[in-house]
C-alpha cells in the first residue's frame, strides 16, 4: 500500500509553527515511504478565511523546502483542494447519511441549544445535545419550515458504543459514544463542518495516514463514525504532542513569534527553522543535532514521536540557526542581511556598486559569529559605518582616562596615515607594531583603540572594524575621541 498524507490548513491567518511541524512531519512521512503528500485547503470558514492567507501559507511551506505532490496549484486528479469548491461532493455524502438514518435535520433554534446546555452544566453533565429533533414527523418539520427557520443536519450518534482508536503515537484510545451527543454536520447555510468535511475529503483523496496535533484527537471519534455510517475505511491515525513554551504553558506571542513568516522577517535560515522544528516531538536515535532536510527525509519515523509536550525554547532555535550561519557562504548571507541594510539607509536600494558590494561581502564576514539571525546586522552596523561612534560611557569612559592613551591613539592615527592601503592584511601588523614601540601589553593598546571606535569595550575584531570604517571614518572618530581624554 502506498501511504499518502495530507496537510489541511485552514487559511485564516499565516502558517504557525505548529502547523508547520504538522506540514513537515507528514512530508518526511511521505517521502521516506516513497508516498505521495497533498496540500489541500479547510476554507469553509467563509467569515475568516481568504485567498490572500492561503497564499501566505503556501510561501511559508516553500520557504521550508516543504513541496506537496498534489493540491493546490500542484493539481491531481482528486481534486478540487478547496474545501468550497468541493460542496457538491458533500451534499452528495450527505443524501446518502439522510436517507440511510445516519443523519437528520435539526430545527432547534441557537436559545433552544444554549437552555440545553446551561441544564446540563448546571447538573454537572458534559453538555451536548440531547436528541430533541431526532425523531420529528414530517408535519413537525413541515410547521418548522412554515416558521422560516433554516434547519442543521446532525449526525446521529449511536448509543452504548465505544470507539476505540489505534493511534500510531499514543496508543489504544476509547471513546464512549454516550458522551458526545449527536453533532451539527451540515450548519443552515449548507457549509458542512470541519469533522464532516474532513472525512469526505480524506477518503476521496485515499488519504492512508492522517498526521496531526493532539488537539484533534478529541474530533476523531465522531469522524470514525461517519466513516462506519458510509461504509468507509478510516485511515491510520497519529497524533503529535503539543507545543509549549519553556515554562511548561501554552505557546503565546511573549514566547517568540508563533508564525514561520515571522522567523523570515528576521532572516532566520529555513534549514535551520526545518531542523528545528523537526525536533519538537520527535528524535532520531542517534545524539546527531544537526540534520538537512534531505537526511531528515531518509530517518524520520512515527515511532520516534514523543507522546510528551514539545518544548519551544527560543534560545535552542537561535543556537542552531547561528550554526547554520556560519557554515553558510558570505555571498549568500550577504544577500539575506542586504534588505536590513537598505532599511538603515546604510546601503542604497536597487543594483549595488562594487564597491559597495565588496564592503558588504567584508562586513558579513566580520560579524558572523556574532550572529543569531541575519536582522541582527543593524545592531553591528554603528562599528563599522560612518564618521561617528557612539559615546563612550560607565568602564569604557574610565579606560580613556587612561594615561597611555593620548600616545596609542596618536600613534596608531600616524601609523594609518601613513599606510598605503587600509587594509585586514595592513591593519594586523600595524596594532602588533604599536604594542612593541611603546612597551604595552596588547589590553592597553587594543581597548583604547576599540573605544575610541565603537564607543564600546566588546565586539568584532578590530582588524576588521578598521577597513570597513575606512581612514576617513577612522581619522575622524579619533579626533572626536579627544573630548573624553
Amino acid at each position: 500500500m502506498m501511504i499518502k498524507v495530507r496537510f489541511a490548513p485552514s487559511p485564516t491567518g499565516p502558517l504557525h509553527i505548529g502547523g508547520a511541524r504538522s506540514a513537515l512531519f507528514n512530508y518526511l512521512l511521505a517521502r521516506r515511504e516513497n508516498g505521495v503528500f497533498i496540500v489541500r485547503s479547510e476554507d469553509t470558514d467563509l467569515e475568516r478565511s481568504s485567498r490572500e492567507s492561503e497564499h501566505n501559507i503556501l510561501e511559508a511551506l516553500r520557504w521550508l523546502n516543504i513541496k506537496w505532490d498534489e493540491g493546490i496549484e500542484a493539481g491531481g486528479e482528486n481534486g478540487p483542494y478547496r474545501q468550497t469548491e468541493r460542496l457538491d461532493l458533500y451534499r452528495k455524502y450527505t443524501k446518502k447519511l439522510l436517507e440511510s438514518g445516519h443523519a437528520y435535520y435539526c430545527y432547534c433554534s441557537e436559545e433552544e441549544i444554549e437552555e440545553e446546555r446551561q441544564a446540563l452544566i448546571a447538573k454537572g453533565e458534559t453538555p451536548r445535545y440531547m436528541g430533541k429533533c431526532r425523531h420529528l414527523t414530517e408535519e413537525q418539520k413541515a410547521k418548522y419550515e412554515a416558521e422560516g427557520r433554516k434547519p442543521v443536519v446532525r449526525f446521529r450518534v449511536p448509543e452504548g458504543q465505544q470507539i476505540v482508536i489505534h493511534d500510531q503515537v499514543r496508543g489504544e484510545v476509547v471513546f464512549e459514544s454516550d458522551g458526545i451527543g449527536d453533532y451539527v454536520i451540515v450548519k443552515s447555510d449548507g457549509i458542512p463542518t470541519y469533522n464532516y468535511a474532513v472525512v469526505i475529503d480524506d477518503s476521496t483523496m485515499h488519504i492512508t495516514h492522517v498526521v496531526r496535533g493532539e488537539e484533534h484527537l478529541s474530533n476523531t471519534p465522531r469522524q470514525v463514525l461517519i466513516y462506519q455510517a458510509l461504509g468507509l475505511t478510516p485511515p491510520e491515525f497519529a497524533h503529535i504532542s503539543l507545543i509549549l513554551n519553556t515554562e511548561g504553558h501554552k505557546m503565546s506571542k511573549r514566547d517568540g513569534d508563533t508564525a514561520v513568516i515571522d522567523y523570515k522577517a528576521k532572516g532566520y535560515l529555513p534549514e535551520a527553522v526545518v531542523n528545528f522544528i523537526a525536533f519538537m516531538g520527535w528524535a532520531p536515535s542517534g545524539e546527531e543535532e544537526f540534520f538537512t532536510l534531505e537526511e531528515l527525509e531518509k530517518i524520520f519515523s512515527l515511532d520516534r514521536v514523543s507522546k510528551s509536550p514539545a518544548v519551544f525554547d527560543l534560545n535552542k532555535l537561535n543556537y542552531i540557526n547561528a550554526q547554520y550561519i556560519k557554515q553558510s557562504s558570505p555571498e549568500r548571507l550577504a544577500e539575506i542581511a542586504l534588505p536590513y541594510l537598505q532599511d538603515m539607509g546604510v546601503m542604497p536600494q536597487g543594483e549595488l556598486p562594487e564597491e559597495k558590494r565588496t564592503w558588504l561581502l567584508h562586513f558579513v564576514k566580520a560579524v558572523v559569529n556574532h550572529l543569531s539571525y541575519m536582522a541582527q546586522v543593524q545592531e553591528y552596523v554603528q562599528y563599522f559605518h560612518g564618521a561617528e561612534a557612539p559615546a563612550p560611557e560607565g568602564e569604557a569612559l574610565d579606560i580613556l582616562h587612561g594615561e597611555q592613551v593620548p600616545e596609542v591613539l596618536e600613534l596608531f592615527k600616524t601609523k594609518l596615515q601613513a599606510l598605503e592601503e587600509v587594509t585586514v592584511e595592513e591593519i594586523k601588523p600595524l596594532l602588533k607594531q604599536i604594542t612593541k614601540e611603546l612597551k604595552l601589553g596588547g589590553k592597553l593598546v587594543y581597548m583604547p583603540i576599540r573605544i575610541a571606535l565603537t564607543g564600546q569595550m566588546h565586539g568584532p575584531e578590530l582588524y576588521d572594524i578598521i577597513p570597513l570604517l575606512g581612514r576617513e571614518n577612522v581619522l575622524k572618530r579619533l579626533e572626536a575621541t579627544g573630548q573624553y581624554l
